[in-house]
């Protein structure tokens, strides 16, 4: 039986500065170590076992599966195969092996390819042998999960090597109950993660500062609220004019602050012609000079990521990621052969 996945945070004192220093561990994923080629990212409350149950149960509703039941003798076994009908970036194999386990731990699932991996149309990358129920049953639960994750994880690795030297990464426009999930992916396709939520960074957006009166108040209040809480955490403030980074840079300059990293949105701006114009965004770059991170937020699609990259901000964040994510069309089939066929026929292998 897999074991819950339990991340739990544990505090520990830095003798330096006698602050309180929160971090977070994975102590056990349930995840065989041979299928983990890329760790999923560290949360204190998520349960992924949870998640796999849950996507289980409401499968299977208060009767089970009753065509499994109806045709298929619960002593027969049989072996499936993965099947990629189209190419891309394979994601969610080690969260697959948890959901056969899930279902029945005598699965025995094989693998050619690793979470990361490229795929290609018609390539057979993975198998499952077993009972022909528990291989029906955890089917379409393993398919969702690995098809979302690997069209995440493929435009991740696309917006990745395109956005270079920056880094890209995602936001918390994610599936509900799916954070973490999503997140994964996003670390298998090659990107970087942002905050997990809303406990591991402080984020000074545009309600926080409008309700706060003014950017100078808000970072006043977020290095006060710090100090007496005694936390270390990252500070990102977001700013969207010429005129709001240097009312940032003046207050760091005068005042000790926790800021980290300046966030520069939309200062991408569209032209009619499809291109972008990056001229305010690499103008708040130099204003910065190296003095914080800086993340570029805002008209960021696959087109325009890469003339951001060349503006010299640290990261470039895209909600896109995860929000409007083209599945990657995988199968599990156990009659391989004429399931090549038929993708032949519709193009789809």
């Amino acid at each position: 039986m897999i074991k819950a996945l339990s991340l739990s945070p544990f505090l520990s004192f830095n003798p330096s500065t006698t602050r309180l220093v929160v971090k977070m561990a994975t102590r056990n994923v349930g995840i065989p170590a041979g299928s983990l080629a890329v760790k999923p990212p560290a949360h204190p409350t998520y349960d992924l076992k949870s998640v796999i149950q849950l996507a289980l149960s409401e499968d299977a509703g208060d009767l089970g599966d009753v065509t499994c039941k109806a045709t298929i003798p619960i002593e027969m076994e049989v072996e499936a195969h993965f099947l990629a009908k189209e190419d891309g970036i394979v994601a969610g194999i080690a969260l697959a092996e948890m959901v056969f386990n899930e279902v029945d731990p005598s699965l025995k699932v094989e693998w050619h390819r690793k979470d990361g991996d490229n795929v290609h149309k018609g390539l057979q990358f993975g198998k499952v042998h077993g009972k022909a129920h528990s291989i029906v049953v955890a089917e379409r639960v393993v398919l969702n999960f690995m098809q979302r994750m690997s069209g995440v994880a493929t435009l991740t690795k696309a917006m990745a090597d395109a956005a270079r030297p920056a880094y890209i990464l995602e936001t918390r426009k994610t599936a509900p109950g799916l954070r973490l999930v999503d997140k994964w992916a996003v670390l298998i396709g090659g990107g970087q993660n942002h905050r997990m939520g809303l406990f591991d960074m402080v984020m000074i957006k545009d309600n926080h500062i409008s309700i706060a009166g003014g950017i100078t108040n808000a970072l006043k209040s977020v290095d006060l609220y710090l100090e007496q809480n005694n936390l270390q955490l990252g500070v990102e403030v977001e700013t969207r004019t010429l005129e709001e980074v240097n009312q940032v840079l003046h207050y760091a300059s005068t005042t000790k602050t926790s800021l980290t990293r300046i966030m520069l949105d939309n200062m991408v701006v569209p032209l009619s012609n499809g291109d972008v114009d990056i001229s305010m965004l690499k103008e708040a770059v130099n204003l910065i000079d190296g003095r914080f991170e800086t993340e570029a937020s805002g008209n960021v699609t696959l087109e325009t990521v890469n003339k951001i990259g060349q503006s010299g901000v640290t990261y470039i964040s895209s909600g896109a990621l995860t929000h409007s994510v083209k599945a990657l069309d995988i199968s599990l089939k156990i009659d391989t052969e004429l399931a090549l066929a038929v993708g032949k026929r519709t193009k789809r292998a």
